[in-house]
């Protein structure tokens, strides 16, 4: 994979890669010497090409489908569930009238219960699109819930999942 390395003078002390279009994008601070960046490229080279090699989109058909029975008695139907590299402001998505639904690649490494829990709210979105209560309810029944929020909330604090605070996919 290329690396392409973006200075910034705005970055003050951190250092982030990302997937762009094949090639890895590295935004570092204007300031960070060459050996220093080189030892951090190598790094999140490495954990760039772990992802690469984790969970794929039929894992989550799998997992979708296993979810459904389970916590909707197999009501739900959607036409597609995918990991998705653009998502870098969201856990998940769903298009309601689409029927689709997207997952972060970021939670592809994240433990099965999490991953899990986001999908269980994906999915609860193919009922009802907005957050209100009968979406709450359905969610709520799913037992690892409360604890698949902490985890992703305290994965944001540590920098490991680079996500707004929230319940889900927004």
């Amino acid at each position: 994979m290329e690396v392409i390395i973006k200075r910034s003078s705005r970055r003050k002390k951190t250092i982030q890669a990302r997937m762009v279009n094949g090639d890895m994008e590295v935004l570092a601070p204007a300031n960070i010497s060459d050996a220093a960046l080189k030892d951090h490229v190598s790094r999140l080279r490495a954990r760039l090409e772990k992802m690469s090699t984790s969970r794929d989109d039929g894992h989550l058909e799998t997992r979708a489908r296993y979810l459904n029975e389970k916590y909707f008695q197999g009501s739900l139907a959607w036409a597609s569930i995918t990991y998705s590299t653009r998502q870098e402001k969201r856990r998940g998505s769903c298009t309601y009238y689409k029927k689709t639904i997207r997952i972060s690649h970021r939670l592809s490494r994240m433990p099965q219960w999490v991953e899990d829990y986001v999908i269980v709210h994906e999915l609860a979105h193919l009922l009802e699109p907005n957050h209100g209560k009968h979406f709450k309810q359905l969610v709520r029944s799913y037992p690892m819930g409360e604890r698949a929020i902490g985890f992703l909330l305290a994965m944001e604090i540590l920098g490991e999942l680079e996500l707004p605070e929230g319940t889900g996919g927004r």
